[in-house]
């Protein structure tokens, strides 16, 4: 239990990457077929446009990981303190806010674009902790 009290900030900013990815990556498989619709009315006067099935499964997949490398970052924690998988799925947490932060300023979506930046500062003051330590 000392694990969790000496790094539950860590923990706490860890699991809010955790819900943040696992439940979009399982929103895009449980709803591929609106998720894709809508992305390509999305970036339909973009350069995107026609490569949108393939960056879909592309976020797919690196925000599953993301989500799961931090998860096994939560629990390296509790067990013995550590934090590899932590720093890794939190820098992966970042590079894939930032791949969704270009494609929203790509479409011109600036509230969207926002919205990324709201995700992104949690993820980011949790790398800062992380690599302080």
């Amino acid at each position: 239990m000392t694990n969790v009290h000496e790094n539950i900030t860590e923990i706490l900013l860890l699991i809010f990457l955790i819900i943040t990815f696992l439940q979009s990556g399982f929103d895009k498989v449980a709803d591929w077929k609106g998720n894709l619709s809508w992305l390509t009315g999305h970036f339909s006067e973009t350069p995107l446009k026609n490569v949108v099935p393939l960056l879909l499964g592309i976020i797919l997949v690196i925000e599953v990981l993301a989500g799961a490398l931090c998860g096994v970052g939560v629990i390296q924690f509790i067990l013995d303190g550590e934090s590899t998988m932590a720093i890794y799925g939190t820098i992966l947490s970042c590079i894939t806010l930032l791949f969704l932060l270009f494609g929203q300023r790509v479409a011109k979506d600036y509230e969207g674009a926002k919205t990324i930046v709201i995700y992104f500062m949690p993820a980011v003051f949790l790398l800062y902790i992380l690599a302080s330590n």
